[in-house]
């Protein structure tokens, strides 16, 4: 189903918040050299959730770091309500996962330069991951 205007503008909003966030939330916990980005943020008809994809680099940590964010949830909530209170009256419950898509990209490239081999290494075309 199509996303409406609405919920697109919605995204857009929470999208730009959360990556301030959780970039000042990783500075001032002390995760240097680390980069966190919202790659998109996809909001329910009703408004009611609001899907957060992140890409987080270096990707070894990633698992780590989505425990300690989804364990905050609600903190990261209260302040994107802070930020937002002027243009949304309720705030959508927040579910964080993983954007794989940048790896699953960079392996098709290296299918294609050549340096893997997909169809020696029938491993490399694993199924891909959901969240």
């Amino acid at each position: 189903m199509e996303e409406t205007q609405r919920q697109k503008k919605i995204g857009g909003l929470l999208q730009q918040d959360l990556a301030e966030v959780l970039q000042k939330a990783a500075t001032d916990g002390g995760l240097r050299g680390m980069i966190i980005s919202v790659s998109k943020v996809s909001v329910t008809t009703d408004l009611s959730v609001a899907k957060v994809y992140l890409s987080i680099f270096p990707n070894k940590e990633a698992a780590e770091l989505l425990k300690g964010i989804r364990s905050n949830t609600p903190l990261i909530r209260h302040e994107l309500a802070q930020r937002t209170r002027h243009q949304l009256r309720r705030m959508p419950n927040l579910e964080f996962f993983i954007d794989d898509s940048l790896e699953y990209i960079d392996g098709i490239e290296k299918s294609l330069k050549g340096e893997e081999n997909p169809i020696k290494d029938q491993d490399l075309l694993g199924k891909r991951k959901k969240s």
